[in-house]
């Protein structure tokens, strides 16, 4: 199982947290991990923990394509962060 590290900026509307969530689910991925700030610009800030034997682009791809999403990046592939300490 894959543990990767999504950053999202999201414009502030009541259903974009709906819709993000509901794109991970339908894409197979689970969610461990969620938390969200309101920012004074009228954007939202998500980062999310999620878990899946899928590859991350098949989420960021459809996740960027929401209307209210403004970016959305993958910080850390936890996987490869824990490889790179098992070898070193």
């Amino acid at each position: 199982m894959n543990n990767y590290s999504l950053a999202l900026n999201v414009q502030q509307r009541p259903e974009v947290l709906e819709r993000v969530l509901r794109v991970a689910r339908h894409r197979g991925f689970k969610v461990a991990n969620l938390s969200m700030q309101l920012n004074s610009n009228n954007c939202t800030s998500i980062d999310m923990l999620v878990q899946s034997e899928r590859e991350i682009g098949l989420l960021t791809n459809q996740i960027n394509k929401l209307i209210d999403v403004i970016d959305c990046q993958v910080l850390v592939n936890n996987t490869a962060v824990a490889l790179a300490q098992n070898k070193g």
